[in-house]
């Protein structure tokens, strides 16, 4: 007999990217490299049997906060950052296509033209079908982030744990760039991260997970196979839960 394959630890999960992930090397808008590798470790995670629901950025092509601080007023600057994660969310959809993956666009936004208006039943409904569903353009309003989104977004959705892809393998007590004797957490709880003001995430996405108990990891979403890694269990970058 052969050995049985382990199983994912995971039912269904929301992944966060950041917009900036999507450049790879640029310094602007989407690398087709970058993307397609992302696409297909999503995919594998489908495969596996685990329901994913994706949020994504928008700084690789417009961050209405940069704007904004030039004098553009604050509401519109945010509206604009929402339609640039429209323009990832399809990019990524298209992406995951290519891999024989089914996804759906969702927007905070009435855009009905290019993709759907959020729903939460028929989100849950898409996921328990298999399909990647992709939210878009934040929260529809101003003022809050993509994360905030993200965390919104997997409670919404009844996802057992928010993962955040950044550009590190995890929370440091400082910028690791800056400071290469920072310490990286395994794990750390809510409170401490906002009372250290550790900037994982925005603070009220940390304050809404810690509100409604949802576990948030972070780890480096460059590294190949990490995602698949958290998937099946293994400890990979930072858990931030309660104490």
């Amino acid at each position: 007999m052969t050995a049985k394959s382990p199983a994912p630890v995971f039912k269904r999960v929301l992944l966060k990217l950041s917009g900036e992930a999507l450049m790879g090397d640029n310094d602007f808008g989407i690398d087709p490299a970058v993307i397609k590798r992302m696409a297909a470790e999503v995919n594998e995670v489908i495969k596996a049997g685990v329901e994913v629901g994706l949020v994504i950025g928008g700084g690789n092509i417009f961050r209405g906060v940069g704007l904004s601080a030039s004098g553009m007023d604050r509401a519109t600057a945010d509206y604009m950052g929402m339609l640039a994660t429209v323009m990832n969310a399809l990019s990524f959809q298209d992406a995951l296509e290519k891999q024989q993956a089914t996804a759906r666009v969702m927007s905070a936004l009435a855009i009905n033209q290019v993709c759907e208006g959020y729903i939460r039943r028929k989100a849950i409904r898409h996921l328990e079908k298999g399909r990647v569903v992709i939210f878009a353009a934040g929260t529809g309003n101003p003022f809050f982030t993509t994360d905030s989104a993200a965390s919104l977004r997997g409670i919404e959705i009844g996802a057992e744990i928010v993962l955040k892809a950044t550009k590190v393998d995890g929370v440091y007590s400082a910028d690791p760039v800056k400071y290469p004797d920072a310490e990286r957490y395994t794990r750390i709880t809510y409170d401490e991260a906002l009372e250290r003001k550790l900037m994982v995430m925005d603070a009220t996405a940390i304050a809404q997970c810690r509100d409604y108990n949802m576990p948030l990891r972070v780890f480096n979403g460059n590294t190949p196979g990490a995602l698949m890694r958290i998937i099946m269990g293994e400890d990979v970058g930072t858990l931030i839960e309660r104490g």
